[in-house]
């Protein structure tokens, strides 16, 4: 299951964003997953719970925005009949042959956080 890495990876992102703004508790993480990608959107939030589940950040959520693939005809332009995860190689209007666009994003898009509190020293 690459979800796993990549959940991984976005936890580091998010934790590297969270130190160079000076600290604090991850709340809410949102990623941009194509259709292309390669991740499934269920499994990325499972791999997520886990990657956070012991620690500072466990209660944090992940919000998957999937973006889909879509196959454009020169001309007759965005081709709906598409199921997805099935490709159309030409047009079904005109037999012309569809150029794909989007679905490639894998990307953090969002990142909300409790900012560290400074904890002053009484004495």
């Amino acid at each position: 299951m690459h979800e796993l890495s990549v959940a991984e990876a976005l936890f580091a992102a998010c934790r590297d964003e969270l130190a160079a703004r000076g600290g604090g508790r991850i709340e809410r993480a949102r990623v941009a997953v194509g259709e292309l990608s390669g991740v499934e959107p269920q499994l990325l939030r499972f791999a997520w719970e886990a990657v956070v589940a012991d620690g500072p950040h466990a209660a944090a959520t992940l919000e998957v925005d999937f973006t889909p693939l879509d196959q454009v005809c020169s001309s007759c332009g965005p081709v709906a009949e598409r199921q997805p995860g099935s490709w159309l190689r030409t047009c079904p209007g005109c037999d012309a042959p569809l150029t794909l666009s989007g679905g490639g994003e894998l990307d953090l898009i969002e990142l909300e956080f409790e900012p560290a509190t400074a904890e002053v020293a009484h004495r």
